[in-house]
Order: structure tokens, then sequence, then C-alpha cells
């Protein structure tokens, strides 16, 4: 079984127009890090014109898309029947982007086939950390 999942998402950028911008944007989870997932977004789809990665906790996007979570640099929250928000706040500024809570169930699901939730300190690889560590003083 793979250890890293990457699902591509399509997330509607919320602007100050009423228009609502589609980008690009993809979730990644990655096994070695089991308590973090990420999304990028690529450079067309930001105001600095270069990619753009927001790493935050697993269990955050698990809490947001049943209620409001994060109190930080990102938050997500559920929108009406299908959609979640999610926030991010930076000093540049706050983007808020939509995403289908469906995709994001989806992943959550195949997060949870990879590392179960509640078993992540099972994955942290401290043991090849030590050896690492000890092998490098050596």
């Amino acid at each position: 079984m793979s250890t890293v999942i990457e699902q591509a998402v399509q997330a509607r950028l919320v602007a100050t127009a009423p228009q609502m911008e589609s980008v690009p944007a993809t979730l990644h989870y990655d096994r070695r890090d089991p308590f973090a997932v990420r999304i990028d977004f690529p450079g067309p789809a930001t105001l600095e014109g270069t990619d753009v990665s927001w790493a935050f906790s697993r269990e955050l996007l698990a809490e947001g898309v049943h209620e409001p979570a994060g109190i930080g640099d990102v938050r997500v929250r559920p929108y009406g029947y299908d959609r979640t928000v999610l926030e991010f706040h930076a000093p540049e500024g706050m983007a808020i982007v939509h995403i289908r809570t469906g995709e994001l169930r989806r992943f959550l699901e195949r997060v949870q086939e990879v590392v179960p939730a509640g078993r992540e300190h099972l994955y942290l690889g401290l043991e090849e950390d030590l050896r690492e560590l000890l092998g490098d003083a050596a």
C-alpha cells in the first residue's frame, strides 16, 4: 500500500468580487508525517504567482468538515450542504477557498486506510530517526 496520497481537487477561490474562481489544488498526505495534511496551490492560482503549500493538522481537516475548527492560521468549517470552507491566514492577507465536502471526505477515507486516526504515533519513525542520529554520532 502506498504511503503517500495525493488527490486533485477544484477549489473555488472567494474574492472580493461577487464571482468565485475555480482553481486547481492538490491534497497531500504522507505516512512519514502522520499528523499532517497539505494542500498545494499552483503559481497561477496565487497572488504572488508562485506555488503555495499549506500544511496543517489532519485532525483539523477531519473535524472541520463537520463543525467549525481551528483558531490559528488555518480554519475549516462546513458551508451549506456540500461545501467546506478553508481559510488561510498569513501576514500578507487571507485566502478563502471552498472545496466540495465529498472530495475532502474521500481524501480523509483514503488517509484513514493508510494510517487509522488515533494510531498516528505508531508511524512517526522514531526508531529510524534515532538510528540515523546514533549512526551519525559513531
